[in-house]
């Protein structure tokens, strides 16, 4: 079972080892959005995302025979580079399972961080079958990218992060609006506030025509999307929720937020104009439901987060030509 006190002896662990990330403001996003728009900059953290936080709370709670044998995960790279970061650290072989139209760039920095890659085919393969295979024949733990209690203990690390610096700035009643995926982030986040700032509430936020999430807490059941690719926002394409992450998000979360890819890269721009941060379409998605949807937020204050920056220099291109930068 989920509770603070993993969460709090997840943020033990990873101290030392990960980024305590800016809450930042910029005039230029508040006058967009119409409020106080506070970014937390996870694009800031080791790796460019906050996916570092799971992959390392996972790892460090293994057993150290166990560790020493290896890990395996599959993911479209942020969450591939936090586990490859990871295991290195602590001394433990890596397989990632990537897709083959994951950006290059979060392919070679996988193989950067010393993890071995193996690409398959979204549409054709079964990637849970070759996980399965892999991780028999050499005796390798599976780290989950959200569906896992240690990872999404790490990931609510970023939530007390949160709690404590929206109390600094006087902040005691806001939407937190989260990128979400199988929803290990938002989860984690959710959790960590209920606990210490529970006036703070987590809004998870996708891409249109991936908004399983959003979808799943309208209907009180878990929706599946009909496509796993052709979105830019690839680091946050996932099936449907997880089976762990959906019950937390259904009893702390409010209403789904859905963004446009225009949309996300437009707040892409504008973090750059305004806060000169990097950030990926997925990373950038919260930002983009801050700025563009406002009718739905209520209050003076929203927190976001950016929660990644690994995008290729085309796509990040495309954004600043389309939208200024």
């Amino acid at each position: 079972m989920m509770n603070i006190e993993m969460i709090r002896a997840a943020r033990a662990r990873l101290d030392g080892h990960v980024r305590r990330t800016p809450l930042l403001n910029s005039p230029s996003l508040d006058a967009v959005a119409g409020r106080r728009v506070w970014v937390k900059a996870e694009c800031l953290q080791h790796t460019g995302s906050f996916k570092l936080r799971g992959g390392w709370s996972a790892i460090s709670a293994m057993e150290p025979a166990l560790r020493a044998r290896g890990v395996i995960a599959f993911s479209s790279g942020n969450h591939a580079q936090g586990v490859a970061l990871a295991a290195a650290r602590h001394g433990a072989p890596a397989v990632i399972i990537m897709p083959d139209d994951a950006p290059r760039a979060k392919i070679d920095a996988t193989r950067a961080l010393g993890a071995e890659v193996v690409l398959y085919d979204r549409a054709r393969d079964d990637r849970d079958a070759i996980c399965a295979r892999i991780s028999a024949d050499r005796d390798l733990t599976l780290i989950r990218p959200f569906d896992d209690a240690w990872v999404i203990a790490g990931q609510a690390t970023c939530g007390l992060e949160i709690a404590e610096q929206a109390r600094d700035e006087g902040i005691t009643r806001a939407d937190v609006l989260v990128c979400c995926g199988g929803g290990g982030f938002s989860s984690g986040v959710a959790l960590a506030l209920e606990a210490e700032a529970p006036g703070l509430r987590v809004r998870p936020v996708e891409p249109e025509e991936f908004d399983d999430m959003a979808r799943s807490l309208r209907s009180g059941v878990i929706e599946r999307n009909e496509r796993l690719s052709g979105s830019l926002c690839d680091a946050i394409i996932t099936p449907q929720p997880g089976a762990m992450t959906f019950p937390i998000l259904s009893r702390l979360a409010g209403p789904g937020m859905v963004v446009t890819e225009d949309q996300a890269l437009h707040a892409m721009a504008l973090a750059f104009s305004g806060l000169k941060l990097v950030a990926e379409p997925g990373g950038a998605v919260a930002l983009a439901a801050a700025l563009f949807h406002g009718d739905e937020i209520e209050g003076d204050d929203v927190i976001v987060t950016i929660s990644g920056g690994n995008v290729d220099a085309t796509v990040f291109r495309t954004a600043l030509e389309r939208f200024g930068g």
